[in-house]
């Protein structure tokens, strides 16, 4: 019998992570001095703030409130909450798992929600008169944007036992 855990439990699949990775020599240089890694969340950022852009040339803004722009936020809140506890449950944020959650993650979602313009948005109605409806919209957001974070991680957290289970009937 090896040492390695893999012979220890020869049913479980090898994991392409744990390979040995030569370092250049020096310390560890931080991630967000990376050019490559960099690229990702720039390459994503660019894809996020473009899809934001199409949501709003479909969906106007009616009666002062910006429809895109909330639905831009709820939606990148859920949806970022499901892949960061999706990649999370599936090991330890290093190779794929992290280049996914820069581009995905920190660049697309980076890009597509836009909390800068919910409060551009919000000042904009408070100048229009409408104190109630700016007040309603921004916390509303807020609120409802972390509901849609917490169901997007409860979802990605079932559907991960789910398949768990499969697994093992499987």
């Amino acid at each position: 019998m090896s040492d390695t855990p893999h012979d220890a439990f020869p049913e479980l699949p090898l994991d392409p992570d744990t390979d040995v990775v030569e370092l250049p020599p020096g310390p560890p240089q931080p991630a967000h001095l990376r050019p490559a890694l960099l690229a990702l969340v720039f390459a994503g950022g660019a894809l996020g703030t473009a899809a934001r852009e199409g949501l709003g040339l479909v969906i106007p803004a009616d009666g002062g409130v910006p429809w895109a722009v909330l639905a831009a936020n709820l939606a990148g809140a859920f949806l970022l909450g499901a892949l960061l506890e999706a990649l999370v449950r599936r090991g330890p944020d290093h190779g794929i798992r992290r280049n996914l959650r820069l581009l995905v993650g920190t660049g697309f979602m980076g890009g597509f929600t836009t909390y800068s313009a919910l409060a551009t948005d919000s000042a904009a109605l408070v100048g229009a008169g409408s104190g109630w409806l700016a007040l309603a919209y921004a916390v509303g957001t807020v609120v409802v944007g972390a509901l849609a974070t917490a169901a997007g991680i409860l979802i990605a957290a079932a559907t991960h036992r789910a398949r768990g289970s499969e697994g093992v009937a499987g």
